[in-house]
């Protein structure tokens, strides 16, 4: 049953965070006139942004106490990090430069 209740946990954090950082991102994107191709890039970034949040700080105040409950090593979390603010700024440079 803790497992079921982690599990819709996981995906109402998913979905109202996802959509919250999406929104965010598909608006700057419009303002900046970045081409709608492009924004699954920064689509991509928030759910890896939302992983490394699951793994290090939200799975401990869940319902479920299995094994497996670890944080991300620090290099994985720190490289995860550094892709996701590459995939955010990518569409900057890549609409002008593919037109």
């Amino acid at each position: 049953m803790r497992t079921l209740l982690e599990l819709t946990r996981i995906i109402f954090i998913f979905t109202f965070f996802g959509a919250i950082g999406g929104a965010i991102i598909i608006n700057t994107y419009t303002r900046v006139g970045v081409h709608e191709d492009y924004f699954m890039f920064g689509g991509i970034a928030i759910l890896l942004l939302l992983f490394i949040m699951y793994r290090n700080k939200w799975q401990f105040s869940g319902w479920y106490k299995g094994k497996g409950r670890v944080k991300l090593p620090k290099l994985v979390s720190r490289t995860l990090i550094l892709v996701s603010i590459v995939l955010i700024v990518s569409p900057f440079i890549l609409s002008p430069l593919l037109k």
